[in-house]
């Protein structure tokens, strides 16, 4: 192979690895510079979660709250075993339709799939999963909002919904349905995540493309 050709793509890998990291450091390092910083957490209210499966987050939400029920918008009959509907909780997520579908757990990870989401896509889902009360812990934190603020967020989700058929989801309990939004390396599921909450007064940070940037705002 020609020296030329060669030094060509040393040259593009390195350009690649540097970018590559320099997503990396911002990721992380802009995910420490806060939105809301004043906020706190309400001392009556209703009480949410933010949940983490190491690749994407969501807000767990009780299917019955301050006037809202979840129950109309994410009907059992959607699931593939109606019986799971009878879980008091739902967990909502945003996301790209192909890396949603082909990514449940890092172990499903391909630089295929991550680099046609990040290249964007307006092919979102959202992904709804019925569910028991979490259990507060490393995966799920908890989170008391206001009825006002619980409110602004459910409205904030129901905008994110759009139209179109249910599609299966990973087993009997969760379902996706089409979303609303471009998803990009700029803005991706855990963005949404922390930009829903940061409609509604959360404190949240800056950029949050990764999971672990959404999570170190809610302590155990």
């Amino acid at each position: 192979m020609p020296r030329r050709l060669l030094a060509g793509i040393a040259r593009f890998v390195a350009v690649m690895l540097a970018i590559g990291g320099a997503y990396v450091v911002a990721g992380w390092s802009l995910a420490l510079i806060p939105r809301n910083a004043g906020w706190r957490p309400a001392g009556q209210g209703v009480t949410i979660w933010v949940e983490d499966n190491g690749v994407h987050t969501s807000l767990v939400l009780p299917k019955q709250a301050a006037g809202i029920d979840w129950r109309a918008d994410f009907p059992a009959r959607d699931l593939r075993d109606p019986r799971y509907g009878d879980h008091a909780y739902v967990a909502v997520g945003w996301g790209e339709r192909h890396f949603y579908l082909g990514t449940p757990t890092w172990s499903d990870v391909r630089a295929s799939t991550v680099l046609r989401a990040a290249l964007g896509s307006d092919d979102t889902l959202l992904h709804v999963e019925h569910v028991a009360r979490p259990t507060t812990g490393d995966d799920a934190r908890e989170v008391t909002l206001s009825v006002t603020a619980y409110r602004r967020l459910a409205a904030a989700i129901r905008a994110s919904r759009g139209t179109g058929g249910v599609i299966a989801g990973y087993d009997r309990y969760d379902v996706f349905y089409p979303a609303i939004g471009r998803y990009d390396a700029l803005h991706t599921c855990n963005d949404w995540t922390s930009d829903t909450l940061a409609r509604v007064g959360v404190r949240v940070g800056w950029w949050t493309p990764f999971a672990g940037g959404v999570m170190r705002w809610f302590p155990r």
